[in-house]
C-alpha cells in the first residue's frame, strides 16, 4: 500500500533514490539546499527539546531521556526510512500508552521503570519489523481518521487534566486524570503562589510567541528564561520545586537489564501491540500527507523498518518508544526542511546539548514542564476536527466521542483497542450496506441509477442490479435478499437478472457460495443469472470457484452494452434507445 507517484513523473534522481535500500529520505542532496536544511534542523532542536522533555514527563521517564529520543532514534530513521519529511521522536500518544502500560510494574522514573520502557520499545520494534516482512503496511488504513481524531482528543484531555496539580504546586491524589484534576482543584487554596506565577508566565510566553510568529521558539524561551530566573532569584526558597541534578553526557548503549515474569511479558506485549498500531497509523498518515503535498513517493513498508530500527535504538540507548510526530514534522517543514538532513542536524545539536548544557537543567522548575505538557495536551484536543466530523457525519462523531471518553475515563490502552474495533466496525457497516441500485439504459449510452426499492426493469424482462461492494460473508445475505425481492416483485416477469459487478473487486468463499445459492434460486424460477462489468481479477475468482462453468461463459460480459445487446438478441426485442460504450452512471 505504498503512496507512489508514477514512474513517468519521477525525476532521474528520484528513480535512482527509490532503488537504494537506505538513504531514501536524504538522496538526492542538492548542495544549495544544505544551509536551509541545517537551519530547519536547528529550529527543530530549539522547538523540539522542550517538547520531548514534556513527553518524557508524560511517559513517567527521567527528563533527560526525552532528549535521547532525538539522538539515535531520529538519526536511524533518517538513514533507513523512505519518507523525506517524517520526524521520528517522542510523541504524546505513545508516551501516554507507555505510561498506562507500565502502571504497577515499577515506580515511574526508577531504573527498573527505564529498563521496562526500553524493553517495551524493543517489543514494539519487533512488531514493526515483522509487519514489514509480512507487508502489513496497509494496516495503517484500518484506524479511521475520525476515530484517530477522537483518540488523540481523548489523550489531549487526559494529559492536560493530569498537569493541573503540577502547575499549582500541589500534590494530587487519585488514580485517573479526572480524579487527579478534581484533587488539584480542591487544593487551589493551598497552591504555591510563586509556582502559579511561573506556570502562568510560561503559558503566556508560549501562546504569545505563537500569536506573533509560529516559528518563534516560545517553549525554548520559556524554558531558558525559567532556568535563569530560578538561578538568579533562588525560586526554590519560595517553594518552587526544581528538577535537581540531571545526568549529562551521551546515553549509554546496551540491552535493558530487567528480570521479567511470563505475566509481565504478556502485559508488555499487549502494550507493545497498542503502540505498534498507533505508530503505524500516525506515522503513515503523516508521511502520506507530506508526500502528497510535495508530489513525492514513500513506501510504508520501508518506513516500518526505519521505525522498527529507531525503536531498537531507543531501547538500547536508555530511552522510550518513538513515533512519527506530526508536530515535529510540521516544525521542520515550516522552517524549509525538505529532507532528512534537517533531522540529522537536530541529532548533532542535541548531542552538543547533552555534552555541554545539561548542568543548567537542574534549576528548571517542575511547573515549567507541567505547563509545557499542559499546552501539548490542549493542542491535541481537536475541536475543529471533532466539529467537522459532527457536521458531516454525526454517526462517526458519536464513535469518535466514545473513543475520546474511553481514553479519559477508562485508559489510553483501552481507548486504542476500542478505536481499532470501532474502525473495523465502521468499515463493516459501510461494506455491509453498499451503494446498490437498479440500472436503466438512457440515450447516448448512459445508465440511470434508481433505488433498489423502485423495482425498475432495464427493459421488459431484464433487471440490472448494481452491487456497490465486494461480495463477502458480511453482506452476502443482503445480496441474496435484494435479488430475490427484485425478481419476485418485478413486472413483467424477469427473464434475466444481471449483476453489475463494476464495484465488486473481490469475492470470498462465502460470497462464492452465495452466488451458487442465487443461481439455484433463479434457476428454479426459470430466470437466467448474468454478470456484467466483470474485471479480470474477479473473472479469475469465478473460474477458481467453479462459478464460470456454473453460470456459463456466455452469460458473463465485459460491459453492460454487450450484455444488453445479447439480451435483446435472445428475446428478439427491438432496440429502442441507442446504447453506446460509456461507463454507467451508478
Amino acid at each position: 500500500m505504498s503512496a507512489e507517484i508514477s514512474t513517468a513523473t519521477k525525476t532521474p534522481a528520484q528513480k535512482k533514490k527509490s532503488r537504494l535500500p537506505f538513504l531514501q529520505g536524504i538522496l538526492p542532496i542538492i548542495p544549495s539546499h544544505i544551509p536551509t536544511e541545517m537551519i530547519a534542523g536547528i529550529t527543530l532542536a530549539a522547538l523540539g527539546i522542550p517538547e520531548v522533555m514534556g513527553y518524557a514527563k508524560i511517559a513517567g521517564m527521567p527528563v533527560i531521556t526525552g532528549l535521547y529520543t532525538l539522538v539515535l532514534p531520529i538519526a536511524i530513521f533518517a538513514l533507513l526510512g523512505s519518507s523525506r519529511h517524517l520526524v521520528v521522536g517522542a510523541d504524546s500518544a505513545t508516551a501516554a500508552i507507555l505510561a498506562a502500560g507500565l502502571v504497577g510494574l515499577a515506580a515511574p522514573g526508577s531504573s527498573e521503570y527505564v529498563a521496562l520502557a526500553g524493553v517495551l520499545a524493543i517489543f514494539a520494534a519487533l512488531f514493526l519489523i515483522v509487519a514489514r516482512f509480512l507487508r502489513l503496511g496497509f494496516l495503517a488504513n484500518f484506524l479511521s481518521r475520525s476515530v484517530l481524531i477522537g483518540f488523540l482528543t481523548g489523550v489531549g484531555i487526559q494529559v492536560a487534566l493530569g498537569q493541573v496539580g503540577g502547575m499549582l504546586g500541589v500534590t494530587t491524589t487519585g488514580r485517573g486524570p479526572i480524579e487527579k484534576f478534581f484533587s488539584a482543584i480542591q487544593q487551589i487554596p493551598q497552591a504555591n503562589v510563586a509556582t502559579v506565577l511561573v506556570s502562568a508566565s510560561v503559558i503566556v510566553i508560549i501562546i504569545g510567541a505563537g500569536f506573533i510568529d509560529k516559528r518563534i521558539p516560545g517553549a525554548l524561551i520559556a524554558v531558558v528564561g525559567s532556568i535563569i530566573a530560578s538561578y538568579l532569584l533562588n525560586l526554590q526558597s519560595y517553594g518552587v520545586s526544581t528538577l535537581g541534578p540531571v545526568p549529562g553526557g551521551l546515553p549509554k548503549l546496551g540491552l535493558p537489564q530487567v528480570q521479567l515474569t511470563s505475566a509481565e511479558i504478556g502485559q508488555l506485549l499487549g502494550t507493545a501491540a497498542s503502540l505498534f498500531i498507533v505508530i503505524l497509523a500516525q506515522s503513515a498518515a503523516t508521511s502520506r500527507a507530506y508526500a502528497m503535498r510535495y508530489y513525492e513517493s514513500f513506501d510504508e513498508n520501508v518506513d516500518l523498518i526505519g521505525l522498527g530500527m529507531a525503536n531498537i535504538a531507543a531501547g538500547i540507548s536508555g530511552t522510550f518508544v518513538v513515533n512519527g510526530s506530526p508536530t515535529k514534522t510540521e516544525m521542520v517543514d515550516s522552517a524549509g526542511g525538505r529532507n532528512q538532513l534537517a533531522q540529522l542536524t537536530t541529532a548533532v545539536i542535541v548531542v552538543l546539548v547533552l555534552l555541554f548544557l545539561t548542568v543548567p537543567l537542574q534549576y528548571m522548575p517542575n511547573c515549567v514542564l507541567s505547563s509545557v505538557v499542559f499546552l501539548i495536551g490542549i493542542r491535541l484536543i481537536d475541536i475543529k476536527g471533532m466539529s467537522g466530523i459532527f457536521r458531516m457525519s454525526p454517526a462517526e462523531f458519536v464513535v469518535a466521542a466514545i473513543t475520546a471518553v474511553t481514553v479519559v475515563v477508562v485508559g489510553v490502552e483501552q481507548g486504542i483497542i476500542l478505536a481499532i474495533v470501532l474502525s473495523i466496525v465502521i468499515h463493516l457497516i459501510h461494506s455491509y450496506r453498499p451503494s446498490d441500485a437498479t440500472l436503466v439504459p438512457m440515450p447516448a449510452g448512459h445508465w440511470q441509477a434508481s433505488p433498489v426499492d423502485q423495482d425498475r426493469e432495464a427493459v421488459p424482462g431484464l433487471v440490472v442490479y448494481f452491487f456497490g461492494a465486494s461480495l463477502y460473508f458480511a453482506n452476502a445475505v443482503r445480496f441474496t435478499e435484494e435479488i430475490v425481492r427484485l425478481v419476485d416483485e418485478a413486472k413483467p416477469k424477469v427473464k434475466w437478472l444481471t449483476v453489475d459487478a463494476l464495484a465488486m473487486t473481490d469475492i470470498d468463499y462465502s460470497g462464492a457460495d452465495t452466488v451458487r445459492q442465487v443461481h439455484t434460486i433463479l434457476q428454479k424460477k426459470d430466470i437466467t443469472l448474468v454478470l456484467a462489468n466483470v474485471t479480470d481479477h474477479v473473472k479469475q475468482e469465478l473460474d477458481r470457484y467453479g462459478l464460470t462453468k456454473l453460470i456459463g461463459e456466455e452469460h458473463i460480459y465485459a460491459s453492460l452494452p454487450d450484455m444488453l445487446a445479447a439480451y435483446r438478441k435472445e428475446t428478439n426485442q427491438v432496440e429502442e434507445d441507442p446504447i453506446g460504450e460509456e461507463t454507467p452512471e451508478s
